[in-house]
């Protein structure tokens, strides 16, 4: 019940969104890292650390791969929806694979 719960539950809230039968993540892209994993949620984003660079569009196809992975769909499920040429990004998913995502975010 301390205040660092309320937040985490507050920055998760406004990380992920299901709108129809998408669900949205907010993301925020730490390219160049040494393997591609999730590190937390802040500032209303999701961090990702991304093991490939920000150029000719790498970095996206490395989250997109990840997040399918991740939620068991395949690739070409996940939408990068805003952000292409930005650190601050939004991909989209189909909502019947988010049990495996609310998951992975609950117990890291």
């Amino acid at each position: 019940m301390g205040a660092g719960t309320t937040g985490v539950a507050t920055e998760m809230i406004s990380a992920v969104t299901i709108k129809g039968d998408r669900v949205f993540l907010n993301i925020k892209a730490s390219p160049n890292a040494s393997k591609t994993a999730f590190s937390g949620i802040q500032d209303g984003r999701i961090r990702i650390r991304v093991a490939a660079a920000p150029e000719d569009g790498k970095a996206n196809a490395e989250i997109r791969s990840f997040l399918a992975k991740t939620v068991g769909c395949p690739k070409s499920a996940v939408t990068l929806e805003t952000g292409e040429k930005s650190k601050l990004k939004t991909f989209s998913f189909p909502a019947e694979y988010s049990s495996e995502l609310e998951k992975l975010l609950i117990v890291g």
